[in-house]
C-alpha cells in the first residue's frame, strides 16, 4: 500500500518509521548494525564521537522510497544527520522531507497524532 505521510523518530540507536494513512498506520523500526559506544582514553586525539553509520541512514532512506511527504523528528543530532544523508544519497527521498523538528521520546500514539496534526496543517498552507 502507498503512503501519503511518514513520520520519523530517529536517534542513534534506532529509527522509528510510521507511514501515516487516514484508515492505516504501519509501523517499521531499524535498528543500526551496532550501537556505537566510545571510549575516550584521557590523552588520546580525536572528536571522541563515533562516526555516522551511513548504512543505518540508508536503511531509513529505503523505507521512505515513494513517501510524498516525510517529518523527520528525534531528540539529538541524528535527525539532522539522516536529512543531510539523505541529501548527499538520496535526493529522490530528501526532497519530500517537509520539516525537521524535536522530540524527545514520545509514543507511537504521540508521534501519530503531532504528524497527523503537522501534516494536516502544511497540506493547507500547500493547498492541497
Amino acid at each position: 500500500m502507498a503512503h501519503r505521510h511518514a513520520v520519523v523518530w530517529v536517534d542513534h540507536a534506532q529509527a522509528r518509521v510510521l507511514f501515516i494513512d487516514p484508515a492505516d498506520i504501519e509501523k517499521s523500526i531499524i535498528m543500526p548494525k551496532e550501537h556505537p559506544h566510545l571510549h575516550v582514553m584521557s590523552g588520546t586525539i580525536g572528536s571522541g564521537k563515533a562516526p555516522e553509520d551511513q548504512h543505518f541512514y540508508h536503511k531509513v532512506a529505503q523505507a521512505l522510497v515513494g513517501v510524498p511527504e516525510v517529518l523527520i523528528t528525534g531528540p539529538g543530532q541524528a535527525k539532522l544527520a539522516l536529512f543531510k544523508h539523505l541529501q548527499q544519497h538520496d535526493p529522490a527521498v530528501a526532497e519530500h522531507v517537509l520539516g525537521l523538528e524535536s522530540a524527545d521520546h514520545p509514543t507511537d500514539a504521540q508521534l501519530v497524532a503531532h504528524a497527523r496534526h503537522y501534516f494536516k496543517a502544511k497540506d493547507q498552507m500547500l493547498g492541497i
